[in-house]
């Protein structure tokens, strides 16, 4: 889908080719009948699924498309990410799923619109061309029928490379400057490298796990220009609190089954994951946001979500004493639940069925924070939305397009981050395609 216009010097040229002061054939134009067809050239910064499926779509546009990675391999986070069986996306109704999505200044039918271009269909039958199954779980997570990941990245950078996607590792994106071309600068090993590109599109990621490359060094560069970035903040999530030794002695590494929490006006089900620094597991990474609004995060408990303080008090019977003993056979309570009801800091035996069902029901834990940004599984924070049009395009910095996780939103695990970065990397690739075609080449970007 190249941009067409009659050669320079022409009465009626009114769009000349963005690459037409190379001789033809470079940079993929190539003269055809005193025309010029010109391959727009889009470069991609970042190898993660955002980049990945930006590239993909651009190409598939007519875009001469070059990504750019820090590391020596792309797709390192979704390698990751797949050591879980790969969580590709989930199978619940739009309307729900576009609900998952949070973040400040979000403007309103922004998700629903994003994945109004590229849904959870969409996602399966992308995998299915790639010749990959995909499953829905009871959970309604998708998966690869293989549950990995390594074969799925395989062949999709071999479909990029097919497609005419050209790939440069090793490339740490170092800043913009604008100029006829944006100029796109990179440390390499021994110097740094300058590229130019009539359109950009960021996929930095977020700032966790670093080790993939991942680490929130682009904010730097991008405040520099002038762009506002909320701080990156840890989302899904581990949660820490001071747990007494005893409990750890009976209770690490046990989970919490079939529970619901809530944090404020905020409830979520699932389960949890007791560790040595505290909780882990979908159902606090779900409540995540709400307990870091909180001055005092604090996470409520309801082992027993399936019954009433009075079904439990009526199920415990004529109990005279050791309760909570008697409980955990006839509740049938789990070794973790039953050590953190004995362990209470500030609860002593308790004295009464009613008093243990209550807490059973309504069991506050005080926490004391996030894990490190480092541990999340992604995080929140990044570009703010009022720094970006509704092609994701930066207005401060036309023809610059952002995708994934760097910009300031988040979602719970379960299949809806992979499925936010093809959404957004969807729409900066086919924005990026438009603005570029419709755009007058010979314009300087404006500084």
């Amino acid at each position: 889908m190249g941009t067409w216009g009659q050669t320079a010097g022409h009465p009626g040229d009114k769009r000349k080719c963005a690459a037409q002061r190379f001789s033809p054939g470079e940079h993929g134009c190539a003269a055809r009948g005193g025309l010029v067809q010109c391959r727009i050239d889009i470069t991609i910064i970042g190898g993660g699924p955002a980049g990945l499926r930006a590239a993909e779509v651009a190409a598939a546009g007519g875009a001469a498309v070059t990504l750019f990675e820090a590391r020596p391999t792309v797709g390192r986070k979704f390698l990751v990410a797949g050591r879980g069986g790969l969580n590709l996306t989930h199978s619940e109704p739009h309307e729900a799923f576009a609900r998952r999505y949070t973040g400040p200044e979000q403007p309103d039918g922004l998700w629903a619109s994003l994945l109004a271009e590229f849904d959870a269909d969409a996602l399966r039958q992308w995998a299915a061309d790639l010749g990959v199954e995909t499953f829905a779980a009871a959970s309604g997570r998708v998966y690869p029928r293989e549950l990995k990941a390594a074969p799925l990245l395989r062949r999709w950078v071999q479909r990029l490379r097919t497609a005419g996607v050209t790939f440069a590792v090793r490339h740490r994106w170092a800043g913009l400057r604008p100029g006829a071309q944006w100029q796109v600068d990179f440390q390499v090993e021994g110097g740094t490298r300058t590229v130019a590109a009539d359109a950009v599109i960021l996929a930095l990621g977020g700032g966790s796990w670093p080790q993939t490359g991942s680490d929130g060094a682009w904010i730097s560069g991008l405040e520099k220009l002038g762009v506002a970035i909320a701080p990156l903040r840890p989302a899904n999530g581990g949660w820490e609190l001071p747990w007494p030794a005893a409990m750890l002695a009976q209770a690490e590494g046990r989970p919490l089954k079939n529970i619901t929490a809530r944090a404020g006006a905020t409830t979520a089900a699932g389960e949890l994951l007791v560790t040595r620094y505290g909780l882990e597991g979908g159902v606090i990474y779900q409540l995540g946001p709400a307990l870091r609004a909180m001055p005092e995060p604090e996470l409520v408990i309801d082992f027993k979500p399936a019954h009433t303080v009075e079904q439990l008090v009526k199920k415990l019977g004529n109990c005279p004493r050791n309760f909570l003993a008697e409980a955990r056979t006839r509740w049938r309570l789990g070794d973790a639940a039953f050590a953190i009801l004995a362990n209470l800091p500030g609860h002593g035996p308790f004295t009464s069925a009613a008093s243990l069902a209550a807490t059973v029901k309504a069991c506050g834990l005080k926490l004391t924070g996030p894990r490190p940004l480092a541990e999340a599984i992604s995080s929140a924070g990044g570009v703010r939305w009022g720094e970006l049009d509704s092609a994701l395009m930066l207005r401060r910095l036309p023809g610059v397009f952002v995708a994934g996780e760097m910009i300031d939103w988040e979602a719970p695990t379960g299949g809806y981050l992979i499925q936010g970065c093809f959404a957004t990397g969807t729409r900066a690739a086919r924005r990026a395609l438009a603005w570029r075609q419709n755009s007058s080449p010979n314009d300087s970007i404006p500084a």
